[in-house]
């Protein structure tokens, strides 16, 4: 995965731990961070297409606030299965690249608040330094406000 993150752009180290960094709250222990800037990459079901919302381990994302801000009628939290197919990577540690195919991307604005931000790469103790706009190149992602902590 630090092969195609180079490729892609992607500046930050690469950083694997022995323990999992599967949820933001073990990412940021493991990195001495605020757990704030973990940037959890969820796979969702937006009117049954998968999605990604790249958001803060902060705070989960508000169905009924997403749904008002794009539109759709439904909103829904992609099982493992389907978070697998869309992005060949496990539930934990899914990584903003690296995906089979294209996905529509929305990135919560709240990130934008760290200098430095920390995502998966692609398995549940793997992650890298990355910021907010070198994400948005990184996926194409729309930014939406979906609200602070």
């Amino acid at each position: 995965m630090a092969q195609e993150l180079e490729r892609q752009g992607a500046k930050g180290p690469v950083r694997q731990f022995s323990a999992s960094t599967k949820t933001a709250k073990d990412a940021a222990t493991a990195l001495g961070c605020d757990v704030g800037a973990i940037a959890s990459c969820l796979v969702f079901l937006l009117d049954g297409d998968p999605i990604v919302i790249i958001k803060s381990g902060a705070f989960r994302v508000q169905p009924d606030r997403f749904l008002q801000l794009t539109g759709a009628q439904s909103l829904s939290r992609a099982n493992a299965e389907q978070v697998r197919a869309a992005t060949g990577q496990p539930i934990g540690g899914v990584s903003p690249v690296n995906w089979p195919g294209p996905l529509r991307v929305f990135i919560d604005r709240y990130l934008a608040e760290f200098t430095e931000i920390w995502a998966a790469c692609g398995t549940p103790n793997a992650v890298f330094a990355t910021h907010f706009e070198e994400l948005i190149t990184l996926t194409g992602a729309q930014v939406v406000d979906l609200g602070a902590p």
